[in-house]
């Protein structure tokens, strides 16, 4: 009986050493283990045991933005999924719907997010934006302008800030090895 009683002391203790998985990690990783990501994109974690902080990498393979590559971190709060992930654009990129800070505007990871959407949804919503840019929902909106009003001088501008240069002062991170 004495026997019995150690060993359920021993498995209480080693039950709260334990971290607790949150309902967060628990969604996070079956949205995971379901992605099916195109070639095109790739997820890269820093810590393998912290699913919820890692990149996504995009390499768009047609559109104006064909030969960069994009790097996105995401970070997913406790909360998630009745929150969306904060996703943020790593390198200075000249886009209208990314600012000079990283922000992203994508409707889904705002006002039109669900509990019923996942990681795959918001990833595919970013490839989206490399291949037709919003200039109706801008957060960039000179890039918004420029794209409304003279698509050649914006293609233009797309290609020069992807190989590093200067627009109107502001200098982009180069994301292509051409």
């Amino acid at each position: 009986m004495l026997k019995i009683w150690s060993m359920k002391k021993n498995e209480d203790a080693a039950a709260k050493k334990k971290p607790k998985t949150s309902a967060a990690q628990i969604r996070v990783q079956k949205d995971l283990t379901e992605l099916d990501l195109p070639s095109t994109m790739q997820t890269t974690f820093a810590d393998p045991a912290d699913l919820l902080n890692f990149e996504l990498k995009i390499t768009p393979d047609e559109g104006m933005y064909k030969g960069g590559a994009f790097s996105f971190s995401f970070n997913i709060g406790p909360n998630y999924p009745h929150e969306p992930p904060k996703v943020k654009c790593i390198p200075k990129i000249y886009h209208p719907n990314v600012d000079l800070e990283g922000n992203v505007c994508l409707n889904i990871l705002r006002e039109d997010w669900k509990p019923v959407l996942n990681l795959n949804s918001v990833m595919v919503g970013l490839q989206y934006l490399f291949l037709e840019p919003n200039a109706d929902d801008p957060l960039n909106k000179e890039a918004a302008e420029e794209l409304r009003r003279n698509r050649d001088q914006f293609l233009y501008n797309v290609k020069n800030s992807m190989r590093g240069g200067n627009i109107k002062n502001e200098h982009y991170d180069r994301v292509t090895n051409q």
